[in-house]
């Protein structure tokens, strides 16, 4: 159940679903019960718009009057501030996932009255396909969604807004995806599976990383550290000149590239952190030419401002919001469309990191992760993350599964930390995410 539908693909659910009154019966009740659970009885007010919104809204009312709660439904365009401010509960069931408009001011201020806020699919004014926010959109407590979430559930600001999420089955069989296909999923195990070790492997056949370091290595080293943590059988350091290193596992070298890249066996790279840009452009540019892995992060990536072509070549790039900026413009209304575009246009698979990171293959494909704690967002972390994707690369994962369980263990290592975490704490915490996984 982890593919996500746009607001039109939805809409295409429903209608080859077909019986749409049965699915809104269903889905009122799935609404009624999940505030039956969570709260105490209280005066309930819905607020009911004219479309299937409105209609499961209805639904839920008469459910709950069922039940013995004092329900009142009022249509959106002509209820009243105060009824609103006299109810202890506001059912949100004015607009759904697909509005293509700004909620008018009378809405939006009727909203703003709510004590409390149970939203129906997504809060009214979160756009379903991007999670943008169309002109104002409420914060809810609680928002109930039906047979697929949606990419504007996942996506900031409407994932915030939703508060919890629950997703509820409503009848609609599976089969109507089908005709639809869909292109996008929220990133979980799903849809990776991790490599195994087998009995008669050895270290090279579990893949060998080489990371590329400039005078300051520190971003470089936590790369080789989650590498060597996410199960890399080699990895090396390379570098202009002899350092102090923090692993006695950790291979070091100061051979000049050229000698290195004759090294059948050095496939895959990390190329970028802390590397510097000029040093970066240059590297790149050689690792592309010999047909090598490469994860292109930091300065390989500033070093392609304005020419995402010269990514082409590259299997997995990780920029963060000002890096991806710099390289393919803005990213616009749709951070799942922009991540979708620069894959196209650089060939590579794109990590589009942030609270909601995007992961999109050229192909189309795309997966939005939901699992990373804001306390992730520290520096270095970017770093464990590129050394970690190379790690699941040199192990035999193509692309895009390789970016899409690097993305969720790093969320789910820092997820296990807590707050207070560090980067170096990250791959430490990486073997016992992976074992758990089988």
């Amino acid at each position: 159940m982890n593919e996500l539908l746009t607001p039109a693909e939805m809409a295409r659910a429903d209608a080859d679903a077909g019986n749409i009154q049965a699915l809104m019966d269903a889905a009122g009740r799935a609404v009624a019960r999940a505030i039956l659970q969570r709260y105490r009885p209280c005066r309930v007010l819905v607020l009911a718009g004219p479309g299937n919104n409105g209609g499961d809204g209805k639904v839920a009312a008469r459910y709950l009057a069922e039940s013995g709660w004092p329900v009142t439904v009022a249509d959106a365009l002509t209820a009243r501030d105060e009824d609103v401010r006299r109810a202890g509960l506001v059912i949100d069931a004015v607009f759904g996932a697909g509005l293509s408009r700004d909620v008018p001011e009378s809405i939006a201020a009727l909203l703003s009255a709510a004590p409390r806020i149970v939203a129906v699919d997504v809060p009214s004014g979160v756009d379903g396909a991007t999670g943008a926010v169309r002109g104002f959109a409420p914060q809810a407590e609680l928002t109930i969604t039906f047979f697929r979430k949606k990419p504007g559930h996942l996506l900031h600001p409407g994932r915030g807004l939703c508060g919890e999420l629950l997703l509820r089955e409503i009848g609609m069989p599976a089969s109507v995806l089908g005709p639809i296909a869909p292109q996008a999923w929220e990133n979980t195990p799903a849809l990776f599976t991790l490599p195994a070790r087998t009995a008669t492997g050895h270290k090279y056949s579990a893949g060998d990383v080489t990371v590329l370091a400039g005078e300051l290595a520190g971003a470089a080293r936590l790369a080789c550290a989650a590498a060597r943590r996410a199960g890399a059988g080699m990895v090396t350091l390379a570098a202009d000149a002899p350092m102090t290193l923090p692993e006695a596992g950790l291979i070091l070298r100061t051979d000049p590239l050229s000698a290195l890249l004759q090294d059948p066996r050095r496939q895959t790279w990390v190329v970028g952190p802390g590397l510097g840009v000029a040093r970066a452009d240059d590297t790149l540019a050689q690792l592309i030419t010999t047909a090598k892995t490469i994860v292109a992060d930091a300065d390989a990536l500033t070093a392609c401002a304005g020419a995402p072509e010269r990514l082409r070549g590259a299997a997995v790039i990780t920029p963060h919001t000002g890096e991806f900026t710099r390289v393919f413009g803005a990213i616009g209304p749709s951070k799942l469309e922009a991540a979708r575009r620069a894959a196209k246009a650089c060939g590579a698979v794109t990590v589009l990191k942030g609270a909601d990171t995007v992961i999109a293959a050229p192909d189309g494909r795309a997966a939005i992760n939901a699992n990373a704690p804001p306390w992730l967002a520290t520096g270095g972390t970017g770093d464990v993350l590129a050394g970690l994707t190379a790690a699941l690369l040199a192990q035999g994962m193509a692309p895009f599964p390789a970016a899409c369980a690097a993305v969720w263990l790093h969320g789910q290592a820092a997820q296990s930390l807590g707050p207070g975490l560090l980067a170096e704490d990250l791959p430490a915490a990486l073997p016992r995410i992976m074992a758990a996984l089988g």
